[in-house]
């Protein structure tokens, strides 16, 4: 099985790209499945049920998020009802919506978020052991949203050989440690950013110096320019759930 995971959609030059590349990856790549974070998808922040219909269309089979999910209020009024789109599994079971799933009776799904320098929700560590448990596939992926390049690491070896692959969101900047550990799972520590790279992590540079600058609070627009495609294709064998290759691309 062959699975492409795309680094956070930025804004609307985000979604542009993937409206075009995503199609032309999935024939070229032979892909059996796509995975992207979207939770930056409406203007850099959020998700609308709209957008989200176009991520789908574009042929995208499960979209993640991570804690930017929550600035749209009506999508996170209509959770329970999507179940192609995932929230952290680790906040607290009061909040609606799903944490992991399995597509297609083969591919499992977890999004969780981390604790450092993020949001104080549970364990994602105890929660990952908990939702493997649920799914009933050996082929795992896992989108873990974090700061932490060490919570990230952590993650990955603590379930190294329980998943196919942890793959990091959340820092927008591709890192080029992707690796199989020594039991199977595929791991990098940043898939990295689909949407404008002229930027400060998708945001337009000057308002983002200015805010550092000046410490008075922006409006994060959106970059414009040069804009790329950022993804992991992670090759897993079925019936073991362990990965082959995973390979870094740049589009």
């Amino acid at each position: 099985m062959r699975v492409l995971f795309v680094g956070d959609i930025y804004g609307k030059p985000g979604r542009r790209l993937a409206s075009y590349l995503l199609s032309e990856l999935r024939q070229n790549e032979a892909l059996d499945f796509v995975i992207a974070n979207g939770e930056n998808a409406a203007g850099g922040f959020g998700l609308t049920l709209p957008i989200l219909h176009k991520l789908q269309r574009y042929g995208i089979d499960c979209i993640t998020t991570g804690n930017h999910l929550w600035d749209k209020k009506p999508i996170t009024e209509e959770l329970d009802s999507l179940s192609n789109l995932l929230r952290p599994a680790n906040y607290p079971d009061s909040v609606s919506g799903q944490g992991s799933q399995i597509f297609d009776n083969r591919v499992g799904v977890i999004n969780l978020i981390g604790r450092s320098f993020m949001v104080q929700v549970e364990c994602p560590f105890r929660t990952a052991l908990r939702e493997i448990e649920k799914l009933s596939t050996p082929v795992i992926f896992i989108d873990f949203h974090a700061e932490s390049t060490s919570e990230k690491q952590a993650l990955a070896w603590w379930l190294d050989g329980k998943v196919s692959a942890v793959l990091c969101s959340h820092t927008h900047v591709q890192t080029a440690d992707e690796q199989i550990l020594p039991q199977g799972t595929a791991y990098i520590t940043d898939v990295g950013m689909t949407g404008p790279f002229n930027s400060v992590i998708g945001v337009d540079p000057h308002k983002s110096i200015r805010h550092f600058t000046h410490g008075i609070p922006q409006r994060f627009d959106t970059a414009r320019g040069e804009e790329h495609l950022n993804g992991v294709i992670i090759d897993v064998d079925e019936k073991s759930g362990k990965a082959l290759s995973i390979k870094r691309i740049v589009v």
